[in-house]
C-alpha cells in the first residue's frame, strides 16, 4: 500500500488523499519519497586528534609489546615492566588499542565446546505408540 503512495507524481496533489484512502501517514510517504530521489551522502573523513600517538611512537609501543620478553604477558605487565625500567612510551589503553588495529588482541584461554545436542523425537503412526511420561 505505501508503495502505491510512493509511485504517486510529487507535484498531483493526491497525496493527502491517497494517504486517508489507505490509511498510512503522510509524512511516512513524504519521506520514503525523499529518500529514493535524494543522492546518497558523502560520508566526511574523521581527521586524526591532535593528542593522537605519532606513527613512530606507534611502532616503538608495537615493538615493545612484540619482544620476545614480552611474549606471555599482558599490556598491563608490560606497561609495568618498561615504567619500572624508566621508560614511558604510553598508556595501557592506548597499548590495547595498538594491538587491536593490527588484529593481536584475542581471548587466548581454550574454551569448551558444546556439542550439537539432538532433541529427541517422538514419532508414532498409529494410536497408542508414544509412551506417556506422566510429569
Amino acid at each position: 500500500m505505501m508503495a502505491a503512495a510512493i509511485t504517486l507524481p510529487a507535484g498531483s496533489g493526491l497525496t493527502t488523499a491517497i494517504c486517508a484512502a489507505l490509511a498510512v501517514s503522510r509524512t511516512s510517504v513524504l519521506r520514503h519519497r525523499a529518500a529514493l530521489t535524494a543522492p546518497p551522502r558523502a560520508v566526511k573523513p574523521r581527521a586524526p586528534s591532535a593528542r593522537a600517538l605519532p606513527e613512530s611512537e606507534r611502532v616503538r609501543a608495537l615493538a615493545h609489546l612484540r619482544a620476545p620478553r614480552f611474549a606471555d604477558q599482558t599490556p598491563t605487565e608490560v606497561f609495568a615492566t618498561l615504567l619500572d625500567e624508566g621508560t614511558y612510551r604510553c598508556s595501557i589503553r592506548t597499548m590495547y588499542r595498538i594491538l587491536a588495529t593490527q588484529g593481536e588482541v584475542a581471548e587466548r584461554r581454550s574454551h569448551r565446546r558444546h556439542p550439537v545436542y539432538q532433541k529427541p523425537e517422538l514419532l508414532a503412526e498409529a494410536p497408542n505408540q508414544v509412551p506417556f511420561s506422566g510429569m
